[in-house]
């Protein structure tokens, strides 16, 4: 019998390699084409579910890129283990500090706080910076659910437009849904684009505050002026609102909504500094991994916001129960797009549209800001584009400093908010509540997140001619 030597069959292999005919780059790209056509048509227009979506689009784009038919969902199911492995936890656990903050009444408390000290011509600013707070930790479908009736209720008190206080209210939630970490779109494309997470959520902060601040309370008051709202007579779900008496103090619900950042933000500035090798800095270091902040904040509101409220501990472990329902269906979409992520990176797809961007005669951050826009308005998915732009760009990040990475995401975060119109469910929400037509919701809503868009992009590509 012949025994090989040990390098056999890596030789034999190699040559089986060779032998094979190489994919064009033209087909390549024609697979990727098919394969996100297939996703768009899907969502927009069989309206099927977005995870089947991507699903049947990364099995398409794989055939149609040359893979064998049996390995057409390898790829898939390997970038979807890696992903929710990645992201899962973060997203369970911010959603598990979400509802506390909701059903304790905290959330409510930092947004009643912000507003009694507030005087009626600051209104606009007093909702954006609420919501820029409560954005941090809640989803914008959620935040949007929570101030929605708070902007009904200041509106009708002070006798303002709601697109007054109603435009700075959505920019700071949809800002933070883009650009600041642990919401699921920035944590995808930083685990695609290996950023670093403090870095990110420092510099998605520093970015966020001068877009809210213009896609906010300064586009209201000519919007109001262009689409004429009378203030609501009736405050939808206010009822909903917890009780006072049971409610914690503002400066306990925002311990519990800063106290992530913080720790995120101390273990990036020891970095930073460079005393992480210190006994202080060992110790940063660890609180400071995503993972285990949120895993201690989390902690932490079980006890501030359920058992110092009166609740027992079996009625807190129902609330963590009840707060992992909501976000099944968004770790399946965001599973489902890192799939689609791995099936474009291992067919050879990425590259060779990473090689064409990085040819083109324009910044890499735009690039990555152009990919986002596309499939965002292609999609009507912010999380989507998110994280199918993360990654077809992911190669560009080769080779960056870890800031310009980091600004990498927040181009991807910023591209992903652009033109919410007729596919995007967040466009109907909105619509319904403000109770507009469709034209107004174009020149509202939609007219703001293009604006926040690129004032973001702005602001991201001013810092990469500085840092």
């Amino acid at each position: 019998m012949l025994v090989l030597p040990t390098a056999a069959p890596v030789l034999l292999a190699a040559a089986a390699d060779d032998a094979a005919p190489a994919v064009s780059d033209t087909r390549l790209i024609v697979a990727a084409v098919v394969g996100i056509a297939v996703i768009v048509a899907l969502i927009v227009w069989v309206k099927l579910h977005p995870f089947l979506a991507l699903m049947l689009g990364a099995g398409v784009l794989a055939v149609a890129a040359g893979l064998p038919y049996v390995d057409a969902f390898t790829s898939f199911t390997k970038g979807l283990g890696e992903t929710v492995a990645g992201v899962g936890i973060l997203i369970a656990l911010g959603a598990i500090i979400g509802k506390m903050l909701i059903d304790s009444g905290g959330a409510d408390q930092i947004v009643d706080s912000i507003l009694a000290r507030t005087p009626v011509q600051r209104l606009p600013w007093a909702m954006a910076f609420a919501a820029f707070i409560i954005g941090i930790p809640l989803f914008f479908e959620v935040g949007v659910v929570l101030l929605i009736p708070v902007v009904m209720l200041v509106a009708r008190r002070s006798k303002v437009s709601m697109i007054v206080v109603g435009i700075p209210a959505l920019a700071g939630l949809s800002a933070l849904h883009g650009l600041v970490p642990p919401h699921p779109g920035p944590l995808i494309a930083i685990d695609a684009l290996g950023a670093d997470l403090g870095l990110t959520l420092g510099l998605g902060l520093l970015v966020a505050i001068p877009t809210v601040a213009v896609a906010g309370p300064l586009l209201a008051k000519p919007m109001a002026r262009w689409v004429p709202l009378d203030p609501p007579t009736e405050i939808l779900g206010g009822s909903e609102r917890a009780d006072d008496a049971r409610r914690p103090s503002f400066a306990t619900a925002l311990t519990v909504v800063l106290l992530p950042v913080v720790l995120m933000l101390a273990r990036t500035l020891a970095e930073t500094v460079g005393f992480q090798d210190s006994g202080v800095g060992q110790v940063l270091d660890f609180v400071g991994t995503p993972l285990v902040a949120l895993l201690i904040t989390a902690l932490v509101s079980l006890v501030l916001l359920g058992t110092r409220q009166g609740r027992d501990r079996s009625m807190v472990s129902k609330l963590v129960d009840s707060s992992f329902a909501p976000i099944a269906s968004i770790l399946l979409i965001v599973g489902a797009g890192g799939g689609f992520k791995q099936t474009l990176v291992d067919s050879g797809v990425g590259d060779v549209i990473a090689k064409g961007l990085a040819n083109a005669p324009i910044s890499p951050l735009l690039a990555a800001w152009l990919v986002a826009v596309l499939i965002r308005v292609a999609t009507g998915s912010a999380t989507v584009a998110t994280v199918t732009a993360a990654g077809i760009v992911a190669p560009l990040a080769e080779g960056l400093s870890p800031t310009h990475v980091a600004l990498m995401v927040l181009a991807i975060g910023a591209g992903s908010v652009f033109l919410s119109h007729v596919n995007d469910a967040g466009f109907w929400l909105v619509k319904e509540y403000f109770k507009m037509t469709v034209g107004q919701t174009f020149k509202t809503w939609s007219l703001m997140e293009c604006v926040l868009s690129v004032t973001a992009l702005v602001v991201v590509l001013l810092l990469s001619l500085v840092i």
